[in-house]
C-alpha cells in the first residue's frame, strides 16, 4: 500500500486532535473529490513499518484523541491488509484512542455484509473501528455546514453499536462531545 500523507495534528477529520493517515488508491472516482490525486494506488510513498512507528509515536501524545483513516479508500481490498496491520498495533498500544474511518463504501451493503476483499480481514478491521463516515462524496450534496463529512448523503456511524444491533446506528451527539 502507498500513502498520500500523514497529518500529525488534524482537527477536521474526527473529534478532537487526531493523527490522520491518507492512503492511496480509490475506485470510487467521486466528482469533486478533495483528494483525487490519491485515486492512484501508486501515488505517494510506500507505507512501511517506519510510517506505522511514526503514527504510534504521534499517538503517544496525551492531547491526541485518536487516529483517522482517509484516502484514497482505506477499505479498498488492496489496502485492507496494511490498514489491518496498522490497526492491530494501534489497538495493542492505545486501546483507549478512537479510530475513525472514512469510506466511500456503503456501511450496510458493503462493509457489514463483508463484501470487500477477504471477509476475515474486513471483520477484524471492523473490530478496531469506533466511527465510520460512509458513502461516496456527491458534489451536488456538498455543504460546508456539515460536521466531519463532505456531502449530506454521508453518515457518521457508531460502529460498535451498529455491529451489536446488526443495523446502522448513527453516532449520538453526546459521543461527539465525550470521546
Amino acid at each position: 500500500m502507498n500513502y498520500a500523507d500523514i497529518k500529525k495534528c488534524d482537527v477536521a477529520n474526527g473529534v478532537g486532535v487526531r493523527v490522520s493517515l491518507f492512503v492511496s488508491g480509490c475506485r470510487h472516482y467521486c466528482k469533486g473529490c478533495f483528494n483525487s490525486e490519491a485515486w492512484d494506488f501508486n501515488y505517494g510513498k510506500p507505507f512501511t513499518q517506519a510510517e506505522i512507528d511514526t503514527i504510534l509515536s504521534e499517538l503517544e501524545k496525551p492531547y491526541i484523541r485518536g487516529l483517522s483513516l482517509l484516502g484514497g479508500e482505506p477499505l479498498d481490498p488492496a489496502n485492507q491488509p496494511d490498514v489491518l496491520r496498522l490497526l492491530r498495533e494501534v489497538h495493542e498500544k492505545f486501546p483507549d484512542k478512537t479510530v475513525w474511518c472514512y469510506t466511500g463504501y456503503d456501511f450496510e451493503k458493503d462493509v457489514m455484509e463483508l463484501k470487500l476483499g477477504v471477509p476475515s480481514i474486513t471483520r477484524e478491521i471492523l473490530q478496531y473501528l469506533d466511527v465510520v463516515v460512509d458513502g461516496e462524496f456527491i458534489e451536488e450534496l456538498k455543504s460546508l455546514d456539515l460536521r466531519f463529512r463532505g456531502s449530506s448523503n454521508q453518515r457518521i456511524i457508531d460502529v460498535k453499536k451498529s455491529l451489536a444491533e446488526n443495523q446502522v446506528v448513527p453516532l449520538a451527539g453526546n459521543w461527539l462531545i465525550e470521546h
